[in-house]
């Protein structure tokens, strides 16, 4: 596959409260309930996981560095793409910066026309259910 099939997506965000708050949360996959696009999270072992929309697709994650309120990163897999995620957290004097960004390469060609657009279209869903469950503690 050519690497115009690569599709990148980066988010910013910043959160008022500290690293620890949002680390936690983010990396937790036994509480997923404040993802409001997840009907679950399956865990095979300490770095493999998967991961459950309420539509019942799933797509598979691999923990390839997990530095403690640093960096997250994994490999993931679904039907219909494969790719990367990273998130560099970052204390500030205001609270704390997320930067998150997708990289996937798409399986089928059509949707590749598609795919920046969903991908911006997740990460905004996901930034808003974080800041919800930030905004619950």
């Amino acid at each position: 596959m050519g690497e115009h099939l690569v599709k990148r997506s980066t988010v910013t965000a910043q959160f008022p409260c500290d690293c620890k708050t949002v680390w936690d949360i983010v990396t937790d996959n036994k509480n997923y309930e404040w993802r409001s696009d997840l009907s679950k999270i399956e865990m095979i072992d300490e770095n493999r996981f998967d991961e459950y929309t309420k539509t019942g697709f799933v797509t598979h994650f691999q923990i390839t560095a997990k530095e403690p309120y640093r960096k997250y990163r994994f490999d993931m897999e679904n039907q219909n793409m494969s790719g990367h995620w990273s998130g560099i957290f970052e204390s500030r004097n205001d609270g704390t910066q997320i930067t998150f960004t997708e990289e996937v390469r798409v399986k089928n060609p059509i949707m590749n026309l598609f795919v920046k657009g969903y991908l911006k279209k997740q990460q905004a869903k996901y930034i808003a259910d974080l800041r919800e469950a930030i905004a619950k503690l």
